[in-house]
């Protein structure tokens, strides 16, 4: 288990981004070790308790599309960024699309005649990046269309899978912008590829989520505003607040809910406002133990655990429930012997650099 921190430190800016990002892949990683997997198989593979650390996975567990998808949501933001820090205006959902339409590439999709074709960048020469890990059917097609959907121009109008929110963690992590700007910027690239309404807010939720975070709020605090920033929206998605109310109050009654519970309360997480809502559960209902013993590793092991073992999408609720964390806790939190067993975590490591390095220098 890694170190604790102290109760008095508050984690940097730069650990709270690594740590969203790694806590992120951490999640995705051991859930997708089991995404496809009820819960009755889960627990006859690993035990009553379920998938609870990458020391019970043979060979260990690659991290998904899921994160793929994190991080070239990180590139499009720094090319948008780095145009913006050198004195030239861009834009910035135009940026994310072609950072989008350089992740499908890598997954061995041919760009359409009519899409523009992007530069490369250091990303794409990342080979982990190239494996194709069951990559969502609506962001292969939205991006496919070579169109650049906009909410008034949508592709996929009647998808709100859980493409959108479990990759819109790194808006939360621009700093010095706007809580509007933060949701403009998610909802836009969500409308890339899904065109639901639920898909887009519930990115936009999200993100604004995270971006309280980071900037110090509690989860609750936090998940409570962004709650209230769906609502005041003049075409609230219904099913999005009914969720979001749900595991606000669901997590608030001091015990945990059981994997059938969990699914048959907020659902299994293939569309977004499900996956929000399940992986924001498992941070809430599971900080109360963890805090008691002033360990926030306690908390990233508890939460996961949680986010991860049911009949459902276990990747992208897990990989949201480790953005979270990490944006809380910071990277200090997150398990150390988790860490050495995660994937690639240089490429995570770089683009959390890069991101750093046009936001704070």
């Amino acid at each position: 288990m890694s170190a604790e921190p102290s109760p008095s430190a508050v984690p940097s800016f730069e650990s709270r981004v690594n740590g969203c990002l790694l806590g992120g892949a951490l999640g995705d990683s051991l859930g997708y070790a089991v995404e496809f997997d009820d819960v009755a198989t889960i627990r006859s593979r690993f035990g009553a308790a379920g998938l609870t650390s990458f020391g019970q996975l043979d060979g260990g567990s690659h991290f998904s599309d899921d994160t793929q998808m994190t991080l070239y949501t990180v590139d499009g933001l720094v090319e948008a960024l780095e145009w913006a820090n050198d004195g030239v205006a861009a834009d910035e959902t135009a940026c994310l699309w072609l950072a989008y339409l350089r992740w499908l590439a890598s997954q061995g999709v041919a760009l359409p005649a009519s899409a523009p074709v992007p530069q490369p960048r250091w990303i794409d020469g990342q080979e982990v990046l190239r494996h194709r890990r069951h990559p969502g059917k609506a962001c292969l097609s939205g991006l496919s269309t070579g169109e650049m959907g906009t909410k008034f121009r949508p592709v996929n109008p009647e998808s709100k899978g859980c493409g959108t929110v479990m990759r819109s963690a790194p808006f939360g992590l621009v700093p010095h912008i706007s809580e509007a700007a933060v949701y403009k910027l998610s909802t836009d690239a969500a409308c890339l590829t899904h065109g639901h309404p639920s898909a887009r807010q519930s990115a936009g939720a999200f993100s604004v989520l995270v971006h309280k975070v980071t900037a110090g709020s509690d989860v609750r605090t936090a998940a409570e505003h962004a709650l209230s920033v769906v609502s005041a929206l003049p075409d609230p998605a219904p099913e999005l607040l009914g969720r979001l109310r749900e595991a606000l109050e669901l997590s608030s009654t001091g015990t945990l809910l059981s994997p059938e519970e969990l699914t048959a309360q907020l659902g299994e997480g293939w569309v977004a406002e499900e996956a929000l809502a399940v992986g924001l559960y498992a941070v809430l209902a599971t900080a109360r133990a963890a805090e008691t013993r002033s360990d926030p590793a306690a908390h990233f092991r508890q939460a996961i655990t949680v986010a991860l073992n049911h009949s459902g999408d276990s990747d992208s609720t897990a990989s949201i429930a480790g953005n979270i964390l990490g944006a809380l806790h910071g990277e200090e939190a997150l398990p150390s012997d988790w860490l050495e067993a995660l994937e690639a975590p240089e490429v995570i490591r770089g683009m959390a650099q890069r991101l750093i390095a046009v936001t704070v220098g």
